[in-house]
């Protein structure tokens, strides 16, 4: 599995790096903008991602935006929905304004902060990424 994980918080960063290697290749961005170039290039290598997970609070471009320049991304390559990447929004708001954003923005899974490992890899076997 190919993963990509933007986060901009440095221990909450190598955590989840670390969690997520387990898996399969993890690619790591500090925040939204280069998660969306990070994306962007991994499909023009026609290697695309399998997972995103995005933070909702970063700097230079957030999680949200984040997520709508990765679901434009998809639009403009023409990648039907059923193939469009699982994209899991880490945040500490958990609120339900934000929890209705992502999904409408078009999050897959939406895991509040802390991680819960247990929790995390069960929202990965609902998406068949393990």
């Amino acid at each position: 599995m190919k993963i990509l994980l933007a986060e901009d918080d440095y221990a909450t960063r190598k955590f989840m790096s670390g969690f997520l290697s387990k898996y399969g290749e993890c690619d790591v961005t500090v925040d939204g903008m280069e998660a969306v170039d990070a994306f962007l290039m991994a499909l023009e290598d026609e290697e695309p991602y399998d997972l995103v997970c995005l933070d909702v609070m970063m700097p230079v471009m957030d999680g949200y935006q984040a997520l709508m320049g990765i679901r434009n991304l998809e639009k403009q390559k023409n990648i039907p929905k059923e193939q469009e990447v699982k994209v899991i929004m880490t945040t500490a708001l958990n609120d339900e304004q934000n929890v209705k954003m992502a999904f409408d923005l078009g999050c897959t899974i939406y895991s509040g902060k802390p991680i819960d490992q247990t929790r995390f890899e069960q929202a990965m076997k609902k998406l068949n990424l393990i």
